[in-house]
């Protein structure tokens, strides 16, 4: 297993880098290795990323979403399998602290490839840059998905209201 871990920290409130962040469909537009993201459903996304010639579709998993804090997820099939999870620190009221941590395990023809040192590092440093220039450059973010989700699951967002204990009054 190989581990890369790259910090950055971004001029705009934690809230904003969040938001931006989980506008994965966005990411096409900063990042210069993902070519598409499909966000099926609230945990579920497909991704198509390309290096040079070699393209790459997988499945990713949310398994854990805490709005302004942490977006972790796992990769379903694919190679190489992957885990993972990006957090958000306020450094100030206009600054943010974005950490990426991924656990790569390669598989097959892919295992040989992990052997050279510092590439998935330098791919994540420079990603990580982009996505400061991006959201910097805008000032704000263009959409926000503010859901929680635990173990895979998406929770409710707000509590349902209790319901009235007051008695009926009859009608007429």
């Amino acid at each position: 297993m190989h581990t890369v871990e790259e910090t950055i920290e971004v001029a705009v409130p934690v809230s904003t880098a969040y938001n931006q962040w989980t506008q994965f469909k966005t990411f096409p537009r900063f990042m210069t290795v993902v070519k598409k993201v499909d966000h099926v459903r609230p945990a579920f996304t497909t991704w198509t990323m390309a290096i040079g010639p070699v393209r790459r579709e997988f499945q990713a998993e949310i398994v854990d979403q805490e709005p302004d804090a942490r977006v972790a997820w796992r990769s379903l099939g694919g190679s190489p399998a992957h885990r993972g999870d990006v957090t958000f620190r306020a450094m100030a009221a206009d600054r943010t602290e974005v950490t990426v941590r991924i656990h790569i395990a390669p598989r097959g023809p892919a295992r040989v490839l992990s052997g050279v040192a510092g590439i998935a590092g330098r791919v994540v440093r420079d990603e990580l840059r982009h996505f400061k220039e991006y959201i910097e450059g805008l000032g704000e973010a263009t959409g926000a998905w503010r859901g929680t989700i635990r173990d895979g699951r998406v929770r409710p967002e707000e509590p349902k209201p209790h319901r009235s204990r007051v008695a009926r009054w009859p009608v007429g």
